[in-house]
């Protein structure tokens, strides 16, 4: 069944709002003082981030193709997977879902963001951080994770055989990276998924809120295109 443009774009909002929601929201389980997952350990931000992902791509994959992330719907425009008269509303309904299902944590975690004195620990349940302050490092680790989210999740869906399989195949792929990977940066892998929080982050007012550190903001940003666009081109060379 073709979707038309507009409930597709919903699909795409919808589906970001779910993503950010399950998974920042194990980050702020696991990071906010008073939780009952607090302290709770990375893999449990590993697999809060793994389902998060396979949830909204089992509900909208049919729908909008479930990209939930502007750095393969940049990717694959570039590939000519995707027309490019779509990427800007795809682009914007992605960043709006990573607002909303933010918001979503602030309204549920708000006594224990209240509790919390850690500023980047807040700052970390909304948006990544390299954890030495280093911009290049951030760099380097989206790029990577990012190139093998999306090499991975053309692989893994390129069958067309059960795409449930498929999904539940991409969530443990994001599962891995973030307990891989995770240890620099958080990590991103989703342009969306860390501005839209950001800027979240910017105009909420807690007393021990902290910087948004918009100084490191591109990189989350910059790092997962250039890492999506590479593995769109390795997969079309030799796949394709």
């Amino acid at each position: 069944m073709h979707y038309s443009l507009l409930i597709r774009c919903l699909a795409e909002l919808i589906g970001t709002a779910v993503m950010v929601a399950l998974g920042n929201g194990s980050v702020a389980n696991v990071e906010l003082k008073g939780t009952k997952g607090f302290h709770g350990g990375w893999v449990l931000i590993g697999f809060g981030y793994g389902i998060g992902v396979m949830i909204p791509a089992l509900m909208f994959a049919t729908v909008s193709g479930a990209q939930i992330n502007p750095a393969m719907t940049i990717a694959l425009a570039i590939g000519g997977q995707f027309p490019w008269r779509e990427v800007l509303p795809y682009v914007g309904a992605q960043l709006l879902g990573a607002i909303l299902g933010q918001l979503l944590i602030v309204l549920a975690y708000k006594p224990y963001y209240d509790e919390t004195t850690n500023a980047e620990a807040i700052l970390g349940t909304f948006s990544t951080i390299d954890a030495v302050h280093s911009r290049f490092n951030g760099f380097v680790n989206e790029l990577i994770g990012t190139f093998l989210l999306v090499l991975g999740a053309l692989c893994i869906t390129a069958d067309k055989i059960d795409s449930r399989a498929d999904f539940i195949g991409l969530g443990f792929l994001v599962m891995c990276l973030v307990v891989s990977f995770g240890g620099p940066t958080g990590p991103a892998l989703n342009p969306a998924r860390d501005l839209g929080p950001r800027m979240l982050h910017a105009i909420c007012n807690f007393e021990h809120k902290g910087s948004s550190q918009w100084q490191y903001s591109w990189v989350p940003v910059v790092a997962p295109i250039f890492g999506a666009i590479l593995a769109v081109f390795l997969y079309q060379s030799i796949f394709n």
